[in-house]
Parts: structure tokens; C-alpha cells; sequence
């Protein structure tokens, strides 16, 4: 199984939390107006909850003490009333960036999505699916959580403390500076813990997307560890990577852990030297410092520690959306391999004229796959590759469908090379019937349909009889619209394999592509596949791999590939006749020897 490989291995990762929470704002800036009447919202709430506490000390002096009921409740109202107006306004900014977080995530998960969607194909080779799951959920959720309440929450606290401060100053400037003296010693202390908690959690978030990759490995290929009784061994690499989940999670999560008790405690020490300083000024006569002050003060000096202790706490879910937001945006700033040129060519028409000059290819520089592979095919003659397996087969048709490009040489369809042509183009010239079929949790309808969306449903039932797919598709429960498991798992293997190549016949292509389509079936389920893929053949130029040598007798070209050439080419009977490659191949098959084609 792949163990470790992500795609953070594989590409930059910006390591810069600040130029991530830059890009995270440009997706608010659509909602300015939005934001202003949040930010007046804010300013409204700060000031609001910065004189609860001194009409606390003004009841306490000027009515409490001197037992005056009237004004104790006139003042009392009012303070109901502020606090009533502190409430709507919290709500109110709260609701607001509810609203406007979500738009900007929508837009987030589509560019994410998008361009996820024209990356080439190399990108999802050497990648973990799990880990771009683990992108889209965990880490999106990290950053729908800063964007939506902890960036607001954050705003909120800052400015709460600086109200705060600001009415301490108003109030006595040594009792301020009383209440300050802890302070230094808060901000060192947080600050030595912050520079460890960020590449903490970075590191987190890249264990939980290696934990991913392994689950969905683990439950994507449950048949094949159920046949070879390989549970021990899946518990042991899901082990490995659950472990290492937790030792980063430990260590993230105790470093973050420390941050709200220190605080605490540092905020009550706080308390305890306000209180101290206040009762030696009021025991010296010190002028203005009164009871009322100094409770006030005693609520300041706890409300200006709060807010530090939520701005550490909040520093927590901040650095995971950064870290979050890092792997998004590395994912969005990766270029495709496959790009059109400027201008590239529209394909009209194409009769099906293919060629390969002298093409060389590698997936990894310095291994070549392909060397020095030519061919041509006319307009609607079959190609058949055959050969062993490893042999390069599938390359060249990866090749012709312009999945990968090439190191050297031109492949030509209808004379245009396939790199001056749109790639979307290219591809609505091409259709694919491969051996293991990808159906989607849809109806049979959609996925016959998924050939060509506008298609009305007779054209689906047109090309479902011509694939020999209807008499099976009537007899399940619902017909056409009978759904479909995941991979269309309550089908046969033959008759997903008739459902793709009804698709390949809706989407009328010029170039048919057939990567071992009946290698998987029974002879009974062979025979009606191809007899549907002879009347999809019909006018195409069709390029076959084939796995039983007896399917492709009739090919007019067959191309005979090993270790990356090809050696011999001819008809069926030519190579036969040369007693070469082929014949050793096709008489093995046949006589029980163990050679794999």
C-alpha cells in the first residue's frame, strides 16, 4: 500500500501564514458594505461593554452606599438597557459575517474545485486521494471556522481591549499601570508558545491528510484485502499512520492546551495586585480611588485578561485555518502540465487519420517508457496493440489522448498535432471503453447520458439496443432509471461494460479507444460485448488492446509492443507467418504455456 506520499511531498508549500490570511480576505472583499456595517457593529458592542463595569462603580458609590433606591434603579435600567443594546449588536455582526463567510466559501470550494478539474492527469497519479479529501473537508472546515466566527471573535477581542484599557486610563493612570505589570510577562510567555504551535499544527494537518489517504486506499480496496486475508496488514499501515495522527495531534493540541491556563492564572495574579494596589491607595487617602473604583477596576482588569485569554485561544483555530489554508491555495497555485497553446485549434470533422512520428516519452526523467514508437492508422481501420503487460500499450493510447505529452516526436490526428489542438477538442473526438468501467451512483439513464448531456432519451434507448444493453436494462426494478450503487456495484462486470459502451456510442466519436474492453467477462458476456463494440467500430478508426489474442484476428493493423517498442507489425495472418513475437505469444496462449499478454 502507498504510505506517506502526499501531495505535500510533492509540490511547495508557501509557509507563509500571512500571505495566506491576504488571499483568505480577497474573498471578502466582494461584501465591503457588508464588512463596514460589521466593523460599526463591533465599534458599538466594544463600547457598550466598556461602561457595564464603570456604571457598576457609579451604582456602588452614588447610590449603593448612600442607600439611594430611586437612583439605584434608574441606573439599573439603564445599564439593562445597555446591555440589551450590546446583546443586538453582537448578534447582529455575528449574523452578518454568518452570511458572508459561507458566500466566500462557496467561492473558495468552487476555485478549489474548479481547478482541481483542469489539472492533468500526472497531478492525481503521484497524489493521495485521501489527502485531497482531507483538503476539502478538514481543511476547508478549518477556514470556514476562521471566516465565519473566530476572524470576527478575534476583531471583537482585540478592540474590546483596547476599550478597556482606554477606560482604565480615563478612570486613574496607576491603577492602569498596576494593572499592566503582569502583562509583559503574559505576552513573552504566549509569544515563546505561539512560535511553537503553528508548525505544530501544520504538521498536523499533514498527518490527518496522510490518515486520510490510507483510509480511503483501505476502504476503496476492502475486495482485495478481504481475497488475500490482508486485514492484519491494513490494521497495521492504518496503525502507522493513525499513531503518527496522534503523536502530532498530542503535541499540537498540549502546546495549545497551555495557552488558556496560563492566561488564566496570569489574569488573576493580575486581579490580585489591582486589588492590592486599590486597597493601599484608598487605605493612604489616595483622592478618587473609592470602593466603586476600585470594583470597577477589579471587572476591567478581569475583562482586559479575558480578551488576551481568547485571542490565545482563538491563535489556536487561527493557526489550523492558516495551516489549512496553505495546503488550499498550494493546491489552487499548481499549474497543469497540459496546457493549450494560445489559439489552439478547434477540431472539425475528423475522418480519424492517426499518426505517431518517432515519439519518445517517460513518466520520470531518464526512464523512458516509449522510444522511438511510430505508426500510422487510416480512417476507420482498427489498430490492435498487443504485447506484455508493462509492455507500453496503455502509454501510447494515454499518449493519443493527450493525457501526457510526449519527450520527442508529433502525434498527428487528421494532420494537426494533438499539442496545437484544444484539449477539449481533441477529446470530444474520442471515446473510451476501458476494462474497469466507472459508473456513477446515478441513474442507468445519466450514466449512459454522461456521453452527451443534451442526448434525449431516445437517442439514450437508440444506443443502449445498439450495445446490446436494453434487454438487461429493461429487466431491472426501475428500468432507465433504475439507480446505480457506487461504481455501479449491483451490476455485472459485463454489464457495466455494455453501459460504457452504449456511452462511447452516444458520444459518437470519430477515434474509438478500447483498453482490454472483454478481458474481465465470461466467454457468454464476450460475445455480446463484441458484438456491441463491432457495431460501435463500425467507421471508426478504433484502437484495441487486446488480452485474448483470438479478439483482434480481424484488426487491420496489429502492432506488436515490447519493453517500450514496437517490434513487429502486420495483419494477424502476415504475423503469424513471420513465426516471430506474435506467433510465440499467440501459440503460447493458446497451448496452456504461461506467458502474460
Amino acid at each position: 500500500m502507498r504510505r506517506g506520499l502526499t501531495i505535500s511531498d510533492r509540490a511547495a508549500v508557501t509557509q507563509n501564514p500571512r500571505e495566506s490570511l491576504l488571499r483568505l480576505f480577497a474573498y471578502l472583499k466582494p461584501y465591503k458594505l457588508q464588512l463596514a456595517l460589521i466593523a460599526v457593529l463591533i465599534i458599538i458592542f466594544t463600547v457598550l461593554s466598556a461602561l457595564g463595569p464603570l456604571m457598576t462603580g457609579i451604582a456602588i458609590d452614588n447610590f449603593i452606599l448612600k442607600k439611594d433606591i430611586p437612583g439605584l434603579t434608574r441606573i439599573a435600567l439603564v445599564m439593562i438597557g445597555v446591555y440589551g443594546l450590546t446583546w443586538l449588536a453582537g448578534a447582529g455582526y455575528g449574523r452578518l459575517m454568518a452570511v458572508i463567510s459561507q458566500k466566500a466559501m462557496r467561492t473558495l470550494r468552487q476555485d478549489l474545485f474548479d481547478h482541481m478539474q483542469n489539472l492533468s492527469l500526472n497531478y492525481y497519479d503521484r497524489g493521495s486521494a485521501g489527502d485531497l479529501m482531507s483538503r476539502l473537508t478538514n481543511d476547508m472546515e478549518n477556514i470556514n471556522l476562521l471566516l465565519s466566527q473566530n476572524l470576527v471573535a478575534f476583531i471583537a477581542s482585540f478592540t474590546s481591549l483596547l476599550a478597556v484599557l482606554a477606560m482604565m486610563l480615563l478612570l486613574n493612570i496607576w491603577l492602569t499601570l498596576a494593572a499592566l505589570v503582569v502583562i509583559p510577562l503574559m505576552l513573552v510567555l504566549t509569544g515563546v508558545l505561539m512560535k511553537r504551535i503553528g508548525p505544530a499544527f501544520r504538521h498536523l494537518q499533514k498527518n490527518l491528510g496522510i490518515l486520510n489517504g490510507q483510509m480511503e486506499e483501505t476502504l476503496s480496496g476492502q475486495r482485495v484485502i478481504i481475497a488475500f486475508d490482508r486485514h492484519k496488514d491494513a490494521i497495521s499501515d492504518f496503525d502507522q499512520a493513525n499513531q503518527a495522527a496522534r503523536s502530532a495531534g498530542i503535541k499540537a493540541n498540549i502546546l495549545a492546551g497551555l495557552l488558556a491556563p496560563l492566561t488564566m492564572i496570569l489574569s488573576n495574579l493580575n486581579v490580585a495586585v489591582v486589588v492590592g494596589a486599590g486597597a493601599l491607595m484608598a487605605i493612604n487617602g489616595v483622592s478618587g480611588v473609592t470602593v466603586g473604583m476600585i470594583t470597577a477596576f477589579t471587572d476591567y482588569s478581569r475583562r482586559f485578561g479575558h480578551p488576551l485569554m481568547q485571542l490565545a485561544n482563538l491563535f489556536n483555530s487561527i493557526v489550523a485555518a492558516l495551516a489549512g489554508a496553505e495546503r488550499i491555495f498550494e493546491v489552487i497555485d499548481t499549474q497543469p502540465q497540459i496546457i493549450d497553446k494560445p489559439g489552439a485549434l478547434e477540431l472539425q470533422e475528423v475522418k480519424g487519420s492517426v499518426v505517431f512520428e518517432h515519439v519518445d516519452f517517460s513518466y520520470q526523467a531518464g526512464e523512458p517508457v516509449l522510444k522511438d514508437v511510430s505508426l500510422a492508422a487510416q480512417p476507420g481501420s482498427t489498430i490492435a496493440l498487443v504485447g506484455p503487460t508493462g509492455a507500453g500499450k496503455t502509454t501510447i493510447i494515454n499518449l493519443l489522448s493527450r493525457f501526457y505529452d510526449i519527450d520527442q516526436g508529433r502525434i498527428l490526428i487528421d494532420g494537426n498535432e494533438i499539442q496545437d489542438v484544444a484539449q477539449h477538442s481533441l477529446r470530444r473526438q474520442l471515446g473510451i471503453v476501458l476494462q474497469d468501467t466507472f459508473l456513477f451512483a446515478e441513474s442507468v439513464m445519466e450514466n449512459i447520458r454522461y456521453g452527451r448531456l443534451d442526448a434525449s432519451y431516445e437517442d439514450v434507448f437508440t444506443a443502449a439496443k445498439l450495445a446490446n444493453a436494453d434487454g438487461f436494462i429493461q429487466r431491472l426494478p426501475e428500468g432507465y432509471q433504475t439507480q446505480l450503487s457506487e461504481r455501479g456495484s449491483n451490476l455485472s462486470q459485463g454489464q457495466r461494460q455494455l453501459l460504457a459502451i452504449a456511452r462511447a456510442i452516444l458520444a459518437d466519436p470519430s477515434i474509438l479507444i478500447l483498453d482490454e474492453a472483454t478481458s474481465s467477462v465470461d466467454t457468454r458476456t464476450e460475445l455480446q460485448i463484441q458484438s456491441a463494440l463491432l457495431k460501435l467500430m463500425q467507421g471508426r478508426t478504433s484502437f484495441v488492446i487486446a488480452h485474448r489474442l483470438s479478439t483482434i484476428r480481424q484488426a487491420d493493423l496489429i502492432l506488436v509492443v515490447d519493453e517500450g517498442q514496437i517490434v513487429e507489425r502486420g495483419t494477424h495472418n502476415e504475423l503469424l507467418d513471420a513465426m516471430g513475437f506474435y506467433h510465440n505469444l499467440y501459440t503460447s496462449q493458446f497451448k496452456g504455456q504461461t506467458v502474460v499478454v
